[in-house]
């Protein structure tokens, strides 16, 4: 089962996608979701990781922005590889939000038509967002 999940800039999970299977890669589930129209819409964007470089239509206003990747004939720049460093700096702190959610096992033993988990996806989202700011008030 594959999914995607936003984050804001302090790491609290705000949207879950619809379940996919496992065998989809991330950047078709976000092209099935409509990530970049959705995004554009309500005029915000996203960091993503290596996955979904090539997502964005718009190279001149991107909405999805993604590090680079290394060709076996071109290495990267230390430019480029600054750039990627800058980007998994602003990630860690989503990365954490997506441990919390991995934090409830009956993902890693699900074994559903996605049809059916997606909204056991969305509950957790909830359970999470609860068990997460009831600790940062302790």
């Amino acid at each position: 089962m594959l999914f995607l999940a936003l984050t804001d800039d302090k790491g609290r999970l705000l949207w879950l996608s619809a379940a996919r299977p496992g065998r989809s890669s991330e950047i078709t589930t976000a092209r099935y979701n409509k990530l970049v129209e959705r995004l554009r819409t309500v005029e915000l964007g996203a960091i993503g990781d290596l996955g979904f470089v090539g997502l964005d239509d718009a190279p001149d206003n991107p909405v999805v922005i993604t590090g680079y990747k290394a060709a076996r004939t071109k290495p990267l720049t230390s430019a480029k590889k600054q750039v990627n460093k800058l980007i998994a700096s602003v990630r860690a702190v989503c990365e954490h939000a997506f441990a919390h959610l991995k934090n409830w096992r009956i993902l890693t033993k699900l074994r559903l038509d996605v049809r059916h988990a997606t909204p056991l996806l969305r509950a957790l989202l909830v359970l999470t967002n609860t068990e997460v700011s009831r600790d940062r008030r302790s």
